[in-house]
């Protein structure tokens, strides 16, 4: 009956004209004309059709009966008009057990937590009860988002209710609380599930095996999976593929490569996942040798998939002409590239330094309607990254005037182009255009702006970028903080640098040991001496401490700018901070250099102590 539905709406065009030509041949039951259209349509997927029937029930007088309504009710939560589809819900006067499953089901779709509790209390009271298809959709809900007490209520209830609890169920919690790392209740719930005559299966040791490994109890999972053998458990493709993905994440790369090379002895064929998850371990680990060994296994899966994650890790490995060759291979056995095999061949061949012909591939799809941002935006980075700014700037040019869908990236790359080619006025005229044309700068593009005003000293246009940085609710960040307080430094307003510096003592931003000793220098050199000493007091107490780049309290540079003469122009009242400070970074420094242990066994521990000394004296005199 669909495909008859489907060429009556393409003929008469809307449900009144159906229903009057079907009145005119004799059937003069409108209101069950309109019901049976409905329905037809509901399952055909017609859900236009559905709606305008239900419209012209009410236009004609009928009132549309409950199962009316849970069409209408379950259509407007498929096309996402939830709130239409709460109303109708609402609206109906006789509810039935399907309208509260539709109902509890949807609201599941959308992990609307409330409402799907809400609705089984509103359920109960009107005297229905959830059978156990109701209860896995809740239960898998409430687990998928973290809720597992309320799970632990609704497994109550159940038991309470008489309701058998079924593998399904059991395997549902399991997987719930390994996800949510309650490790006690989880064996708990697999004793309580053995001892109610259920035994595991590879469903519920993929959940407990992935759980353990994602808390990092690799002992516990292994274990396991000795329980597995022993009880002569099938494990399918799905189980490696998992446990492949497991073990390289958790750093074990040898025995992921093991467990792959092992599945023809297990029988076990592996799928399109199952290469990606090993392509990745090898490219993880480095191990490229074993990965160029693995691509000679690729003919074993005529997969797209497979393919694109090939040719991407040849190019990260430093093999883009053996990604070219990979990608030919793909192009003869007949598949169809997509958006991410474009962007993977265009970076191997500006990486190999193919320019000419990456260029010509691009030109040669430029037209396609489905081509999205990040292959333009792959070319201009590997043009710009070569030197080829014009050309890189020409292409971009092209592609705003073909309105080619580009993002907030795709300009980024541009302005950064624009700087490092010199041409300061057009990159700023740019950024205007990117907001004129609807794009909204993030704090990378916000950060190629600042660095490159930074670096001409355009002090004007950093003033009115803080200002739109300000409207776009967007805050600093590492790289923007450096370059300001560089930038400050430079143009001999270290005070500023310095106050700037201490309003973000508590965001957490990382300041470089470069920008650290820049700022040091200006503030002594400034003659601010009082906020230098601050500055070291707040590095001494730790409260900058997540503000440098590596783990070090100082670097060789940092050391030797404080161990030098600069203490000669700090009072005596800070002598003591100041030993301490130089016994914490010359230890350090000793260790980054090798980790002497003798007090007095490097000259820069020598030249602290000696410090240290005409210090102590200092503050006793």
């Amino acid at each position: 009956m669909v495909p008859i539905v489907s060429r009556l709406a393409e003929k008469f065009k809307s449900v009144r004209a159906i229903v009057g030509e079907l009145e005119n041949i004799g059937c003069h039951s409108r209101a069950q004309i309109l019901l049976a259209l409905m329905r037809i349509s509901w399952h055909g997927g017609m859900y236009r059709l559905t709606l305008e029937a239900f419209d012209e029930m009410t236009t004609f007088g009928h009132v549309p009966n409950t199962f009316a309504r849970n069409m209408v009710i379950d259509i407007l939560f498929r096309i996402g008009d939830v709130q239409k589809a709460l109303l109708v819900f609402r609206e109906t006067q006789f509810p039935n057990f399907l309208t509260f499953n539709i109902l509890i089901r949807n609201l599941c779709k959308i992990n609307d937590l409330f409402g799907v509790r809400n609705s089984l209390r509103d359920m109960v009271r009107k005297g229905f009860f959830p059978n156990n298809g109701t209860f896995q959709m809740v239960l898998n809900c409430f687990c998928k988002v973290g809720w597992m007490d309320e799970s632990l209520q609704m497994l109550g209830w159940m038991f309470r209710l008489g309701y058998p609890i079924s593998l399904t169920i059991w395997n549902i919690l399991i997987d719930g609380f390994c996800k949510s790392g309650e490790v006690a209740l989880t064996e708990r719930l697999l004793v309580k599930m053995i001892s109610s005559g259920f035994n595991p299966n590879v469903v519920t040791y993929t959940s407990l095996v992935k759980g353990f490994f994602g808390l990092n109890m690799i002992d516990q999972a292994l274990h396991f999976m000795d329980i597995m053998d022993s009880q002569m458990c099938t494990v399918d493709v799905v189980f490696y593929n998992m446990l492949i993905d497991c073990l390289s994440k958790a750093g074990r790369h040898d025995d992921a490569f093991r467990l792959f090379l092992s599945l023809p002895n297990k029988n076990i064929k592996p799928d399109s996942y199952t290469f990606c998850s090993i392509i990745s371990c090898l490219c993880s680990s480095r191990k490229f040798k074993l990965l160029l060994d693995l691509v000679r296994q690729v003919d074993e899966v005529e997969d797209l998939v497979v393919y694109n994650c090939l040719i991407n890790a040849l190019c990260k490995a430093g093999f883009p002409l053996k990604a070219l060759s990979y990608y030919e291979e793909m192009i003869s056995k007949g598949f169809v590239p997509d958006c991410f095999s474009y962007t993977v061949l265009l970076d191997a061949m500006c990486k190999c330094g193919n320019i000419d012909d990456a260029i010509t591939v691009y030109s040669s799809i430029v037209q396609i309607p489905s081509l999205d941002a990040h292959v333009h935006t792959v070319l201009f980075d590997g043009l710009i990254k070569v030197g080829k700014f014009l050309q890189a700037l020409q292409l971009f040019g092209n592609a705003v005037a073909e309105n080619y869908s580009l993002d907030a990236v795709s300009y980024t790359i541009a302005i950064h182009g624009l700087f490092l080619a010199g041409e300061v006025a057009d990159a700023c005229h740019l950024f205007k255009e990117m907001k004129i044309a609807g794009l909204v700068p993030n704090i990378y593009t916000y950060n190629v702006m600042l660095c490159g005003l930074c670096k001409v000293g355009n002090v004007y246009h950093i003033r009115q970028l803080l200002g739109d940085m300000d409207v776009d609710g967007i805050c600093l960040d590492s790289i923007s903080l450096n370059a300001i307080i560089v930038f400050l430094c430079k143009t001999y307003r270290a005070k500023s640098a310095f106050h700037i510096f201490l309003e973000r003592h508590n965001s957490n931003l990382k300041l470089s040991k470069f920008t650290f000793t820049i700022l040091y220098e200006s503030l002594r050199h400034a003659g601010a001496i009082d906020d230098a000493s601050q500055l070291l007091k707040e590095f001494l107490n730790f409260k900058f401490g997540a503000c440098f780049r590596s783990n070090q309290l100082a670097g060789k540079e940092v050391y030797h700018l404080i161990v030098g003469n600069e203490f000669a122009m700090l009072d005596t009242s800070n002598g003591r901070w100041i030993s301490q400070f130089l016994c914490v970074s010359s230890i350090k420094l000793c260790m980054v250099d090798g980790g002497c242990p003798g007090f007095f066994s490097c000259s820069c521990l020598q030249r602290c102590n000696l410090t240290l000394i005409l210090l102590f004296i200092k503050g006793c005199t």
